[in-house]
């Protein structure tokens, strides 16, 4: 009797990477061709990231994937399945994508608005304590 896999994320033709190093840091890209067990051919049109090799140790594998890409299939079709299966916008509606943006938003914070951060939560945190209060009362 085989055991299940724990893996559900595979390098294979059509799955989509986020890029974790180099200039296109944080963008998404999909794997055109396996090159070997160190590199693939990474292309990324409607997120900005040429058509390049890339190494499996700077990439994160995502749970999307592309259902019928072809081996080696260029810019155009890539971009072509991509649109047709709204890869971009299943990103930003993941809650992966939504942690990452909200930590660039609160990394880009000014002192400003990090002391008005610290306010809110302390709002929060009153408001809470003051509710538990009422319920155990």
């Amino acid at each position: 009797m085989s055991q299940p896999s724990n893996f559900k994320r595979f390098v294979e033709v059509g799955r989509v990477v986020l890029l974790t190093s180099g200039p296109f840091s944080g963008k998404i890209a999909v794997i055109a061709e396996i090159i070997d067990h160190n590199r693939a051919v990474i292309d990324g049109p409607l997120s900005g990231v040429p058509r390049q090799a890339f190494p499996y140790k700077h990439m994160t594998l995502t749970n999307i994937a592309l259902t019928k890409l072809p081996r080696a299939a260029s810019t155009g079709v890539v971009k072509k399945q991509m649109e047709a299966e709204a890869v971009v916008t299943k990103w930003n509606n993941s809650s992966w994508a939504k942690k990452r943006a909200a930590v660039e938003a609160r990394r880009s914070l000014n002192d400003f608005g990090r002391f008005s951060v610290m306010l809110e939560k302390k709002r929060r945190r009153d408001t809470v304590r003051k509710s538990l209060k009422k319920v155990k009362a």
